[in-house]
């Protein structure tokens, strides 16, 4: 940036004032919210993040200096644009794990095909004796384990079966209306609109490194 386009002391000091200003704001709204949804905290959350990252930007470009600050995931998703009231809903989830113990998970694997073959046969594919291969194959064992099991509670036992947690996200977008049985099936990820998103839930473990027990100030941060 050069020295003509670089922001005034002037406008950094203004941009502080509005993180002042939009932080009582926020604490007004918390301690008025008529319950945990309350549109008005959400609302006010949301000045408070823009604020800081005006406050942040200008305070770097002007002295070389960073805040505490930091909004995880508010660039990956654009403003809502979806309808106000929503008549249907579709939730998109997606959990990342690591294949930590392999021994385990075939164990776990061939353990589901010797009680239940039929289904473990189902899982592994056509033509394919689950019983059979499911002690040598990582790739047909986990068909087993999630042919068997939810994903719920795949996520809540996912030790259990040698597995690793991740990265996962779950996101709730607002439709027009339900789609026709089987009418996304073929493609289920490529209608999913982030302009549509009403609400996300984020869990990492860099939120987790990012936040220490030393730290001053919370970061502006909330799983949506």
């Amino acid at each position: 940036m050069s020295d003509a386009a670089q922001p005034s002391a002037a406008e950094v000091r203004a941009a502080a004032e509005a993180v002042k200003a939009a932080l009582d704001r926020h604490l007004d709204a918390v301690e008025r919210r008529s319950g945990q949804d309350d549109p008005a905290v959400y609302a006010a959350f949301d000045e408070l993040a823009a604020a800081a990252e005006v406050y942040d930007e200008l305070l770097y470009d002007t002295y070389d200096e960073v805040t505490p600050f930091e909004i995880p995931g508010n660039e990956a998703l654009p403003a809502y644009a979806g309808p106000e009231e929503p008549s249907a809903l579709s939730v998109l989830i997606r959990r990342d794990y690591t294949v930590a113990a392999p021994q385990r998970l075939l164990h776990q694997a061939q353990r589901i095909a010797d009680l239940d073959p039929d289904a473990a046969d189902e899982a592994a594919g056509p033509a394919a004796d689950a019983a059979a291969v499911v002690g040598t194959s990582v790739h047909a064992a986990l068909g087993v384990l999630f042919g068997e099991f939810e994903p719920d509670e795949i996520a809540s036992r996912h030790k259990e079966f040698g597995l690793e947690e991740g990265d996962s996200t779950l996101w709730v977008a607002a439709a027009d209306e339900p789609a026709e049985p089987g009418e996304w099936l073929s493609a289920p990820f490529d209608q999913a609109d982030p302009q549509r998103v009403v609400c996300r839930f984020d869990v990492s473990a860099v939120f987790d490194e990012e936040l220490g027990e030393d730290d001053l100030m919370e970061p502006l941060d909330r799983e949506r």
